[in-house]
């Protein structure tokens, strides 16, 4: 007869109270199906473990032996399961993520602050990286979840896009393409252009959209963070190419942006978590909020709501050629 661990709760049961009635009753069982587990679990053992007595139910030896190990037992796989019951329930977790700092900056904040009002106990460990290194510290097990721009990620990686964005060109103070209600890409070629550094996603998105309009640019200045980027287009420096959905954007709002035409460059931010592993509840979430977030966000085209790329689009997301009519900052002048 093998030892089951409803056996052992009802002796746990019976030994605390001292009474198969009372047990019985706790247990929310039978007295006589209470009285054949205690059987059982004595018969799995060889043992007597109780013994009956005008006082009540008492211990042998051996049942004495046995409660000195099992009530500390016990009670840590009911907390243990108490513990797994609120992961599940989203009562309490820890979300690992790997984060372009384009959406570090952006869309997560909103992301974070809707998780923590509607599940407060859930904590959010932020790394930011750039595409690559979201990719590695997904794949190596160090974060839960990965937000990043498509690559190719292999079998061991699973890719739900999360929105799709474009570039926009932020203009210095009084700058002629102000009066552009679209700035083509091959004018850009000839402008002082203020670029992210080459590791970066957006940066290779851009170099990628000049070299197939056949221009290779050098830009101006180059930089780690967006934020310097948009402060040297204030003093005059150049036009900084810059995602939609970045807050940088709305850094200087004297400079004009406009959108990038003919072709428009654009990007998909996917979602990225090992294709052989399941998300913990806490993750899961936090991808509902990011989701959530998304709507609200697109709702004033800084981005749309995740979708594959159409059949017709430039590798890396771009289109090849359409005509953008998003409203932007600063509108251009009739002429």
């Amino acid at each position: 007869m093998p030892v089951t661990l409803k056996g052992l709760r009802a002796f746990s049961t019976v030994l605390r109270y001292g009474s198969f009635t009372r047990a019985a009753g706790l247990l929310n069982i039978t007295q006589p199906a209470l009285t054949v587990q205690i059987r059982q679990l004595e018969e799995g053992l060889g043992l007597k473990l109780l013994d009956r007595t005008p006082r009540g139910a008492e211990p042998t030896a051996a049942g004495r032996e046995l409660a000195r190990s099992l009530e500390p037992l016990l009670q840590e796989l009911d907390h243990t399961i108490a513990s797994l019951q609120d992961l599940a329930a989203r009562r309490r977790g820890v979300v690992r993520l790997a984060v372009l700092p384009s959406v570090a900056s952006g869309l997560l904040p909103r992301a974070i602050a809707q998780l923590h009002a509607s599940h407060p106990n859930l904590q959010v460990r932020v790394r930011e990286a750039v595409t690559g290194q979201v990719y590695d510290l997904v794949r190596s097990g160090q974060v839960d979840l990965g937000i990043a721009t498509d690559l190719k990620p292999g079998g061991e990686l699973s890719l739900q896009p999360l929105f799709e964005d474009r570039i926009l060109a932020v203009l210095p103070p009084g700058h002629a393409m102000a009066s552009l209600a679209v700035i083509p890409l091959p004018s850009l070629a000839q402008e002082r252009l203020l670029l992210l550094e080459t590791d970066s996603s957006i940066r290779r998105l851009v170099d990628d959209a000049f070299a197939q309009a056949g221009h290779i640019v050098a830009p101006a200045q180059e930089a780690v963070y967006m934020g310097t980027l948009v402060s040297m287009a204030r003093a005059g420096l150049g036009i900084v190419l810059i995602p939609s959905s970045a807050a940088e954007i709305h850094m200087a709002p004297e400079l004009a942006v406009r959108p990038i035409g003919h072709p428009s460059i654009r990007r998909t931010v996917s979602l990225i978590c090992r294709s052989d592993r399941s998300l913990p509840p806490a993750a899961e979430a936090l991808v509902e909020k990011a989701r959530e977030a998304v709507a609200a966000l697109g709702a004033g085209e800084q981005m749309v709501p995740g979708r594959r790329p159409r059949a017709g689009d430039r590798t890396a997301g771009q289109k090849s050629r359409e005509a953008d009519t998003m409203t932007v900052r600063g509108e251009p002048t009739v002429t």
